[in-house]
């Protein structure tokens, strides 16, 4: 096969096939909205470094070069419009052996981390071109520079393909919650009383890209069987198997619409319990376009429940608060984080709030503190005065969900909550 390593970037929320080679000058995420496609073909030069380096001339000029396990080639994608994109490397896989690939973004970056922005993609063995895609990957608008991997057998890759499904929002409405006086006060909420999901307070994250955590599940976009209203409450439901995926679920985000700056942010919710399932409440800072960007831009874990932790019969089970910020994040094995036994947290309604002013995060089950973070001494230890987004989700494996692996018995796992409400003090 002779292998052009061409990047082809679509921009395009509609017609794939409708696209335009030259920019007119309107934004690309406005084209996106508009339905005008934006074409970006970036040629072989953008191929710049591979992990064998003897082939690299061969490999711009065209030639057939084949990827094998632990090999990689590097590549320049330089995007006109953040957002949230499908990722698709096109390839032919070769030999008998399960063909792995995946992406790491901003291989260069200063702290040392690997952004994997597609999870591992997987195709049987095969002797034709094959699509290895992943759907929901965030990239912020500029130049990335990234690395394509083989991780398992071997793959002739020709090209990449990014497509633009929903261009990036940040949240243009921010709430600054007061955090003086001694009643607190209701100035947001969502109560689930009505018969849809109110899209002026929550939008969907979607795809199936991992999530940085190697999760399984597909979040679907405003589709019932995944996140609905019913009884008073939303209930958001994790499926095996479904619309061919290994599982699919949904995370409802306020980002686009509103975020928060301190105050109490409380739900009252009733977690899964099956081995297997991640159940979280939590929050996520404005400023966060793309992976890059975490945790400079703050995450509070409100709640974090996995199945593995919950008792079959009784329903007792753990809830987990955390902050992540530059200085203390999970990644590099220095979080801080508490955790609180929670009698019947699978089988009975409770309470998870935290209270944030400029200086503490307090953590919060049924009205008990239980968890403190004090460290304001620069920002990397202190980036909460970024307005947060709230996110409710339900993932299924990965990292800790997945730990003790997934009760094979389990078709369906479902995470309720009663209502969300923001309060500051008056």
């Amino acid at each position: 096969m002779q292998t052009s390593f061409a990047i082809v970037i679509f921009f395009s929320s509609l017609n794939i096939g409708c696209t335009s080679s030259q920019n007119s000058g309107e934004d690309a995420s406005q084209k996106a909205v508009n339905g005008t496609a934006y074409v970006l073909v970036v040629e072989a030069e953008s191929l710049h470094d591979m992990s064998d380096k003897s082939r690299l001339s061969e490999a711009i000029e065209g030639e057939s070069v084949t990827l094998t396990k632990g090999e990689w080639i590097a590549i320049d994608a330089d995007f006109e419009a953040a957002g949230r994109y499908r990722v698709e490397v096109m390839g032919i896989p070769v030999g008998s052996d399960t063909s792995v690939v995946w992406i790491e973004d901003y291989y260069d970056n200063p702290d040392g981390r690997t952004y994997d922005v597609t999870g591992k993609m997987v195709h049987s063995p095969s002797f034709e071109i094959q699509s290895y895609a992943v759907e929901g990957s965030p990239f912020k608008k500029g130049l990335h520079k990234m690395k394509v991997y083989v991780s398992g057998g071997a793959v002739d890759i020709d090209n990449v393909v990014f497509t633009l499904m929903k261009p990036h929002k940040a949240s243009p409405e921010i709430l600054t919650q007061t955090y003086e006086g001694s009643d607190w006060e209701l100035v947001w909420s969502d109560e689930f009383d009505g018969t849809k999901i109110d899209q002026s307070k929550w939008t969907f994250d979607f795809g199936d890209w991992g999530w940085g955590n190697n999760e399984l599940q597909y979040y679907t976009d405003n589709r019932p069987e995944n996140a609905r209203i019913e009884d008073g409450a939303l209930v958001i439901e994790a499926r095996k198997g479904d619309l061919g995926n290994q599982w699919t679920s949904a995370r409802l985000t306020t980002r686009g619409n509103v975020a928060f700056l301190y105050g109490k942010i409380e739900f009252k919710a009733l977690v899964p319990r099956e081995r297997g399932n991640w159940a979280a409440g939590w929050t996520l800072g404005n400023t966060y376009v793309d992976e890059k960007d975490w945790p400079y831009c703050g995450e509070i874990d409100i709640l974090e429940s996995v199945g593995y932790e919950v008792d079959d019969e009784t329903g007792d089970g753990i809830a987990h608060a955390t902050v992540h910020t530059p200085a203390y994040y999970f990644k590099i094995g220095n979080q801080i984080s508490n955790t609180k036994d929670v009698s019947k947290i699978a089988a009975e309604w409770h309470t998870f709030a935290v209270e944030w002013t400029p200086s503490e995060i307090n953590i919060l089950v049924d009205d008990v503190p239980y968890y403190l973070y004090d460290k304001t001494a620069n920002e990397k230890e202190w980036p909460f005065n970024i307005p947060q987004n709230i996110i409710l989700n339900l993932a299924m494996g990965g990292g800790w969900g997945g730990a003790l692996g997934l009760d094979p018995n389990v078709t369906s796992q479902k995470f309720l909550i009663d209502y969300v409400r923001v309060y500051q003090k008056k």
